[in-house]
């Protein structure tokens, strides 16, 4: 592709939705449906397809559409007819959908569910009413099973980089910030802080020299958001990466992610070929004075380097662990220069928020709580998956509507929100809107996302041991309250879970957990007792039970 002007980019567009007059068969290929057998169902209908000569079908790869217990996934888009969706799919019902739906004209009804227009608000919709409204708005996932995510064209052919070229042809620094404050954005990474603030502090930094870091080092038990949006659109990612670049005066931006997400890898790389080839990155970006480029490191698999001090001396080469603040990341960053760190959910809102205003993504959620949070499901649950979910959504709603309720049939005891930094939130409460501020007073958080479903089986000290003990065997060690506090309060779990604690060591426990809180250098150390003591808050029943005394 030659490089482009705004124009070019605009007209490139049109150009693409115009050819979009086919048939295509979307098979997802993230790595939940790979690791389905999605790959056999890809190749058996590409064969069947070439065999019968159909003219005008396409087959094609699409990222994680969100349904990932229902993998494989089959999505069949005919011009002028709503879309099917198949879910489940194996090289034999492929064989019936190209005999049944592609050549004669009849859905598979055996293995067809519902399609993402039926599950999903996106944006651009006419508003539904609110007796047929789905659960879910799309806005980061507004592309996610609905594209190629190796082709750039597809990306641009809804709206991709439109965000960026109004950004660099007419908008200032200030003017992108006060967008984004209008709009309410709040980190997805967990901590929740404004984003325009970060922006904005960065941008005031002094300095020569300024970087801006995507955080895709996604490390909680059941968490796979951020893995599930790079392999589904990277372009998002990247171009709110650019317009982070070109708000705080950056030439450089860093992508850093998890080795262990290989997928995510190659495609954001596929991603950064393909902008810079098109004059989206590197020097005079869109034919302006603007020059930005990014660049992939690999996380090394440390959950505390998704603390951002922590981070940065990863990337520098250095043992990834956290210091102390002030400074800030935003003063003293990257090899001591004001950096910029945000997440991939964080990052994959800000083209949206461009093109359609601040004030339109501020209509969705709740009180300070603005817009969507993408949810990854599972445990107990009988759709597993993600879920773009608005603010201020119930609970309950998440499991037992989109979630489909347990999947065992017995009742719900409890979900965990926030990962191993989180909470356990009982049956009871489920009511509660999700919001920053709801979670942090029922004693949990938001965190990047992670939701996990339990039944009345699940054992709530059980669950509270093995948080605990992922947060030992990931404390990098460098603070005394964490490296000593967990694993003494980790013997004391050991002990009561085992039948031979006492009244005196469930104390113990709530008085480390305090110290913790208190004194731990970063947010893992603060927040590893909260699983605990969330437990203990709403379970204590299940504790006292297995006390000796």
């Amino acid at each position: 592709m030659t490089r482009l002007t705004p124009n070019d980019l605009s007209a490139l567009r049109d150009q693409l939705r115009a050819a979009e007059a086919k048939t295509f068969v979307s098979v997802g290929m993230s790595t939940c449906g790979i690791a389905a057998g999605a790959t056999p169902v890809f190749k058996t209908l590409q064969e069947l397809v070439a065999a019968r000569n159909l003219p005008g079908v396409v087959v094609r790869q699409v990222g994680c559409a969100g349904m990932c217990s229902r993998e494989p996934l089959v999505e069949v888009r005919v011009p002028g007819q709503p879309s099917v969706m198949y879910g489940n799919v194996n090289p034999e019902l492929a064989e019936k959908i190209i005999e049944s739906h592609l050549s004669g004209g009849v859905p598979v009804e055996e293995c067809r569910i519902p399609s993402l227009e039926e599950m999903a608000v996106f944006p651009g919709d006419p508003e539904p009413d609110s007796v047929n409204r789905p659960l879910q708005t799309r806005i980061v996932m507004r592309n996610c099973g609905l594209i190629n995510p190796d082709s750039m064209e597809e990306y641009i052919a809804r709206d991709g980089y439109q965000a960026l070229a109004k950004v660099v042809s007419g908008m200032s620094q200030d003017d992108v910030v006060s967008e984004l404050e209008k709009s309410g954005l709040r980190g997805r990474g967990g901590a929740g802080f404004p984003t325009f603030m970060k922006w904005k502090f960065t941008k005031a930094s002094k300095g020569d020299t300024h970087y801006i870091i995507c955080n895709g080092d996604e490390g909680d038990p059941g968490a796979y958001m951020d893995r599930g949006i790079l392999e589904a659109d990277p372009h998002s990612v990247l171009e709110g990466l650019i317009i982070g670049g070109y708000v705080i005066g950056a030439e450089k931006g860093i992508f850093y992610i998890r080795a262990e997400y290989p997928l995510a890898v190659e495609r954001i790389e596929k991603a950064i070929k393909q902008a810079r080839a098109a004059g989206l990155l590197g020097k005079n970006i869109l034919g302006t004075e603007f020059s930005f480029d990014c660049e992939v490191r690999l996380g090394a698999g440390a959950f505390v380097c998704g603390e951002e001090t922590a981070l940065i001396a990863s990337v520098e080469g250095r043992r990834g662990t956290p210091r102390s603040r002030p400074p800030y990341p935003s003063q003293k960053g990257l090899w001591d220069k004001p950096t910029m760190i945000n997440n991939v959910e964080t990052l994959a809102n800000v083209a949206q928020i461009i093109l359609r205003g601040g004030d339109w993504f501020a209509k969705v959620g709740e009180g300070k709580s603005k817009g969507t949070k993408v949810f990854a499901v599972t445990g107990k649950v009988k759709y597993a998956g993600l879920m773009e979910i608005p603010m201020g959504t119930k609970l309950r709603d998440i499991v037992m509507k989109d979630g489909g309720g347990t999947s065992t049939g017995k009742p719900l005891k409890a979900i965990q929100t926030g990962g191993p930094a989180g909470g356990l939130i009982p049956e009871s409460l489920l009511d509660t809107p999700v919001t920053y501020e709801n979670l942090q007073q029922l004693g949990s958080m938001m965190g990047s996302g992670g939701m996990i479903v339990m039944d009345e089986t699940d054992d709530a000290v059980e669950l509270a041991r093995f948080y605990l003990g992922f947060c030992v065997d990931e404390s990098c060690g460098k603070c005394a309250p964490c490296r000593l506090g967990g694993r003494q309060m980790l013997t004391l779990l050991n002990k009561i879970a085992d039948g031979k604690g006492t009244k005196a060591d469930l104390e113990e426990v709530k008085k480390l957990a305090r110290a913790m809180r208190t004194a731990s250098l970063c947010g893992l150390g603060q927040a590893a007792p909260n699983p605990v003591m969330s437990a203990l808050r709403y379970f204590e029943d299940e504790f006292t039970k297995r006390l000796v005394g």
